[in-house]
């Protein structure tokens, strides 16, 4: 078994154990413990209680990580549709990083929210009661899944990954799925400890991953999501690897009818169906630039990361 029980531990990454009972959630704003309180269980974990929602019945909570400078644009034409359909305010609320929409998640403070798979599986792992929808998909035909690339700058010599031993490498977050636990597995495979063998700077977003790369000063070589590194010329990919597509998920706590409007609408809808309803946002270039429309899923289809986990034994996979 490969040994990743060191990884997340490294002074400067932000998912440290300890980092989750402290770190100040972003979304701690939509509501008190009563709200959406997790009910803690014998074996330690939390359940959201059934039928609550994280702020009021009139309210659903919409959690994401910031994974690029235009995510609130990005997920506004969603929001609004969501509202649209289910007749409640949606409230869009970014969490600071991966960590905190974990514990928001356990602590049943958002209703609905966009996950990597990776942060999905650890979420659940840590007690959350989520239940994925579906999976965006950015062009016709398209089944759900992306790519994790690992790049370089576009004048760099390097063209593998036993390459990056001794180098300064960009990922995106310890929690990321294409930022962090595809490419640390694809680094140990090729021989290359991703904490001992590079040295790790952790961008925070994927495009300034690939910014940074690019410039190649910060970072020498990086990882990042298919969609960002295919933004920059300033960049080359020299291997990349497919990852599950990023949920869309439910609180396993919401009334049953919320979870079965939110799946109707959420399960298979294209952009067109998204501008024929009335949301003129969703027309937009920029939407429709990264989102076609979506495809369901189930938590049977992240067993992959679940996988990956078990043979690695990555800390950020243990409850």
């Amino acid at each position: 078994m490969i040994d990743l029980t060191r990884i997340g531990r490294h002074p400067i990454q932000a998912f440290a154990l300890a980092g989750l009972v402290t770190t100040g959630l972003a979304l701690s704003a939509c509501g008190g413990p009563e709200a959406g309180a997790s009910t803690p269980q014998a074996d330690g974990t939390s359940q959201q209680p059934a039928g609550v929602f994280a702020v009021d019945e009139n309210t659903l909570v919409f959690g994401v990580v910031p994974d690029s400078v235009d995510t609130e644009t990005n997920y506004t034409p969603l929001m609004d549709y969501i509202a649209q359909e289910t007749g409640k305010k949606v409230e869009y609320h970014e969490s600071t990083d991966y960590a905190a929409l974990i514990e928001a998640a356990v602590a049943g403070k958002i209703d609905v929210a966009s996950f990597s798979g990776f942060t999905y599986v650890t979420a659940t792992n840590k007690g959350a009661s989520l239940e994925p929808i579906s999976s965006i998909v950015t062009e016709e035909g398209q089944e759900p899944g992306y790519y994790s690339e690992a790049i370089v700058p576009k004048d760099s010599t390097i063209q593998s990954l036993e390459e990056f031993k001794g180098k300064k490498v960009c990922f995106v977050d310890p929690s990321s799925t294409s930022g962090y636990l595809f490419p640390s597995y694809n680094l140990l495979e090729a021989g290359v400890d991703p904490v001992n063998d590079v040295t790790p700077v952790f961008a925070g977003k994927h495009d300034i991953s690939v910014t940074k790369t690019g410039e190649g000063k910060e970072c020498e070589a990086g990882f990042a999501e298919d969609s960002e590194a295919e933004k920059s010329d300033a960049v080359r990919v020299i291997q990349k690897t497919m990852v599950p597509g990023a949920p869309i998920v439910m609180a396993g706590g919401l009334p049953q009818d919320i979870k079965d409007k939110l799946r109707s609408i959420l399960s298979e809808v294209t952009v067109d169906d998204m501008v024929a309803s009335g949301i003129e946002s969703a027309g937009q270039e920029g939407f429709r630039s990264v989102f076609y429309g979506t495809k369901p899923v189930d938590d049977a289809y992240y067993e992959t990361i679940r996988d990956i986990c078990a043979k690695t034994g990555a800390e950020q996979c243990k409850a």
